[in-house]
């Protein structure tokens, strides 16, 4: 019988595994699907020789994250691949807005903004360490940085809207930040949207924003590897739809969202945080296209060229518009579209001379909308020919999404819309947001702090209040 039982193999539910393993508990993962990985997970889904990677791809919280950084990456198998710079923006009249690694690099090119950039982001980036720490936990805690964590927290609680403006004269530097905001997958307009531009943009420069050579798989295996390393095992095909399916344990920790942590524990959980739970709240979904190419995408600009991620949207009123519109469940003829190319970092991803990319915008949750030719019309406005260089490519919608991970309900994600209150109460009001007030049950998933992204934090604090509690003060 395992000490602690984790139902769920995303980087989050092995965050929480490998936590628990190193306090010397015993440890046994669960995992539906037939591999391991959650969003980190790699595919051939189109032609013979290109990998693909289903969902997260570019991993700057990865690099940016405490408990990522436990973790001899190279020793396991997970080799960084950085790009020449980390994010493009395209605009419409040729050029390019470009966020170096460099701080003074990027403002050099911001030309009258430059110094409104370095003045932003320069105190972030110099106290990188210390945020990371602050940022990467619930927004509710008694912060050990409290200068530098009021630097960040008094910009990000405006509008991406509202910053960009204040902030910046000319349409490139608000074009970046809007670009950078605009993963938060809110309407811009809304307060704290801007704490996503700021948390990207920070890491764009304090680590960068890597790719993982081979594809994203390897970010699960590596972690598959160093929880095996500890005598912890996992169970792959084992779909777990009630806790009287489990084994006896002290801990039982759940790497899903709130939704399906009802339908596993039914009665166990208090009549309040099931209530919660119930009330929880899921974003706008996603529609992606993966491409296989028979060379580099033609990009207008140059500059384009030198950055693995690229946002396509123009103007941060077009992007905002955009945002907004899906926001209020339509669907914009100009979406905002997040583009990842690997070529020329990763050749790992295609055969010889060919080269891998996709993209992504973001739809109503739920949406059965074909967004494809949106979605091929922005990156072909700012790279004429790229559709000549389509050798077949494959879409997935948000019910084929969450058909490959069910914590992308509707498409999302981020499992469960990160606006303001569930910014703050995540995933409701409670004292300690992982403890489900049943005895022995966490959740871990992205559905409470600190929300979306590669980083294993939230199955690392999940696996700290399980040790604090039922095993008293162990860690």
């Amino acid at each position: 019988m395992p000490d602690a039982i984790v139902v769920g193999s995303g980087p989050n539910g092995l965050a929480a595994a490998i936590t628990l393993a190193r306090a010397g508990r015993t440890v046994h993962v669960y995992e539906a699907a037939a591999t391991i990985g959650g969003g980190t997970r790699t595919e051939k889904l189109t032609l013979p020789g290109y990998r693909h990677d289903v969902c997260s791809t570019i991993l700057p919280l990865t690099l940016a994250s405490p408990f990522f950084r436990t973790i001899d990456l190279a020793a396991r198998g997970i080799e960084i691949v950085q790009p020449d710079a980390p994010v493009g923006h395209a605009l419409d009249d040729g050029r390019a807005a470009v966020v170096e690694r460099s701080i003074d690099e990027t403002a050099a090119a911001l030309g009258p903004d430059g110094p409104a950039w370095r003045r932003l982001f320069g105190p972030l980036v110099a106290h990188a360490n210390d945020l990371g720490g602050e940022l990467l936990r619930p927004v509710l805690h008694a912060p050990r940085h409290p200068l530098a964590l009021a630097r960040f927290g008094v910009p990000a609680l405006l509008s991406a809207t509202a910053l960009a403006r204040l902030a910046f004269r000319e349409e490139p530097a608000r074009a970046l930040l809007a670009g950078l905001s605009a993963h938060s997958m809110v309407d811009l307009h809304r307060p704290l949207s801007a704490s996503f531009g700021l948390v990207l943009g920070l890491y764009a420069h304090a680590v960068g924003w890597p790719m993982i050579r081979g594809g994203s798989a390897a970010v699960a295996d590596g972690l598959a590897a160093e929880l095996r390393s500890l005598g912890g095992t996992i169970e792959t095909g084992r779909h777990i739809a009630s806790l009287a399916e489990l084994p006896p344990a002290t801990a039982i920790i759940l790497d899903t969202t709130p939704r399906a942590a009802v339908a596993i524990a039914g009665d166990r959980l208090p009549v309040r945080t099931r209530r919660i739970y119930e009330r929880f709240r899921y974003g706008s979904g996603v529609f992606k296209v993966d491409w296989a190419l028979d060379g580099p995408i033609p990009w207008r600009a140059a500059a384009l060229h030198r950055a693995a991620t690229i946002h396509l949207g123009g103007t941060i009123g077009e992007i905002a518009a955009a945002e907004r519109t899906v926001a209020r469940g339509g669907h914009p003829d100009r979406p905002f579209v997040l583009c990842v190319q690997y070529s020329p970092w990763d050749d790992a991803r295609a055969p010889a001379g060919r080269t891998t990319a996709w993209a992504y915008c973001h739809v109503p949750a739920g949406s059965t909308v074909d967004m494809t030719g949106r979605i091929e019309d922005q990156v072909e406005r700012f790279a004429p020919g790229f559709r000549d260089r389509i050798l077949a490519r494959a879409t997935h919608g948000p019910a084929e999404l969450e058909a490959n991970n069910a914590n992308y309900i509707g498409g999302d994600i981020n499992a469960g819309v990160e606006d303001i209150r569930q910014l703050v109460f995540r995933p409701g009001q409670f004292v300690d947001p992982y403890w489900t007030g049943a005895p022995g049950l966490y959740l871990c998933s992205s559905s409470t702090p600190p929300g979306g992204g590669v980083h294993g934090m939230s199955g690392y604090l999940a696996a700290r209040s399980a040790l604090r509690r039922e095993w008293r003060g162990t860690r």
